[in-house]
């Protein structure tokens, strides 16, 4: 097929991956068939002003993913074989999701997916190699990758200190079991992460929450706990945090890292949507090497599936030691699978791909968010996954949640969120998720009908 004229823009990995990638996108799109000749390595080095050797390693690559078949004196040709992404998907995979969770917009352009696919296709050459058990926190390589990606955060940690888990939630379990014990006190937001209060509930620890203004936690408050309670740690969700969306400023984090440093007083930092903003303030890890602990994880920026996260551990050897411990006996290793893709994600350029994309359906969720309650007093982020609905006309938490609960929106109330006193008349609502665009457009009229009166309204209880 003499015509076929890639555009290597539309791949972030070297060049002869890029041919790879985008001989299967085009396979996918339709732009190229089963039995279509591709241009001879010189025509299409030629053509795309590179090396002839490039564009060799580039077929080569496309025939270990079975794109591709090479014959001496005839070409190279498109195979209708290939990668099991071509079937259709099993809707009963499609069904498959939790509600309750604070989910991402989901990706749908049609050359990103293939491009996620493309990473998934490449891994199929280190299969046997990715099914064995490997060394706790992590490959080499991974590690790396891991490194790469804390270093955009502002995070240089030794390769020592960096641990690739099986996602965020174990690795929260295992650094707070190494830093408490039954009976202690862990201070958080008082609205806080529920998987925190399920963590301390598990290893029976007294979760105290501290008082929030715009910024984050009060450091007045903080310090008044630390020299009241003695705890030993302080969590923190500081960058878009969940449910409540707020941004804690560089200048907050200082202070906040000043009390810490008097009071010694462990900080462990859930980085969950630190890389959803383009431009997020300084980890407080970065700030506080040698205090803070940092969870990275992808589930919220690359996909929940990978079930990963990356940890940098302070700079304190008995700390690093007996978290190994607990992650290697509660998980074993992260998946080698699931690890490797991510390496590679990260390191084609996919990764910044999947993030532009959520950056961008966020922003336009929470525009379609801002126009259609526009009446209705909320808390949301331009680039959050969700509103922190306070409820107006007398509603409920489970009245709403109930009227709710058929509009394909996840919406959790407030109970779940609150460490402390009573729990207010809100309610988390996710944007993100399965729902596409129109039908979060229905959804979200429906709810702006809803709240203009009080329940009685409504008309959905009888």
């Amino acid at each position: 097929m003499k015509t076929w004229h890639p555009d290597l823009s539309r791949s972030g990995s070297p060049l002869y991956m890029a041919i790879a990638d985008l001989i299967e996108m085009d396979r996918r799109s339709g732009r190229l068939s089963p039995g279509d000749r591709l241009p001879t390595h010189r025509a299409l080095a030629g053509r795309l002003a590179i090396d002839v050797t490039t564009v060799a390693r580039g077929y080569l690559e496309a025939q270990k993913r079975g794109l591709v078949e090479s014959h001496v004196g005839r070409g190279t040709f498109v195979t209708g074989g290939g990668p099991a992404a071509d079937a259709p998907p099993d809707p009963r995979r499609a069904a498959a999701a939790d509600p309750s969770m604070n989910m991402p917009p989901e990706p749908d352009d049609p050359d990103l997916v293939a491009r996620m696919r493309a990473g998934f296709s490449a891994l199929s050459a280190d299969l046997v190699p990715l099914l064995r058990y490997q060394g706790f926190g992590g490959a080499a390589m991974d590690k790396e990758a891991a490194a790469l990606w804390l270093g955009r955060r502002g995070l240089t940690p030794p390769a020592e200190r960096i641990f690739v888990t099986p996602g965020a939630h174990p690795a929260l379990l295992s650094i707070l079991a190494t830093l408490a014990r039954p009976g202690d006190t862990v201070l958080s937001e008082n609205v806080t992460y529920p998987g925190l209060r399920s963590i301390a509930a598990q290893l029976r620890l007294r979760l105290a929450g501290l008082p929030m203004d715009g910024d984050g936690i009060l450091p007045e408050a903080f310090a008044a706990a630390c020299e009241r309670e003695a705890p030993k740690a302080l969590y923190l969700n500081p960058t878009l945090q969940n449910p409540l969306t707020l941004t804690m400023p560089e200048a907050r984090r200082r202070e906040i890292v000043a009390v810490a440093r008097r009071h010694r007083v462990p900080i462990v930092e859930d980085d969950a949507y630190g890389f959803v903003p383009a431009e997020a303030p300084m980890p407080l890890a970065a700030m506080a090497p040698e205090l803070a602990w940092h969870i990275g994880g992808l589930s919220k920026c690359l996909g929940a599936g990978l079930r990963l996260a990356y940890v940098a551990a302070p700079d304190d050897g008995r700390a690093v030691w007996s978290f190994a411990s607990a992650m290697r006996t509660g998980s074993v290793m992260a998946s080698p699978l699931t690890a490797a893709l991510a390496t590679r994600w990260i390191g084609d350029g996919t990764a910044d791909a999947i993030l532009r994309f959520l950056r961008a359906e966020a922003a336009a969720r929470q525009a379609l968010a801002a126009g259609l309650l526009s009446g209705v007093s909320y808390r949301a982020d331009a680039l959050a996954f969700n509103i922190w609905l306070p409820l107006p006309h007398g509603w409920t938490r489970s009245t709403f949640s109930a009227h709710m609960r058929a509009c394909g929106l996840g919406i959790v109330a407030s109970d779940a969120f609150t460490v402390d006193g009573a729990a207010s008349e809100a309610v988390r609502v996710c944007l993100g998720g399965p729902v596409s665009r129109p039908d979060l457009k229905t959804a979200l009229a429906f709810m702006a009908h809803a709240l203009e009166g009080p329940p009685e309204m409504a008309g959905s209880f009888f």
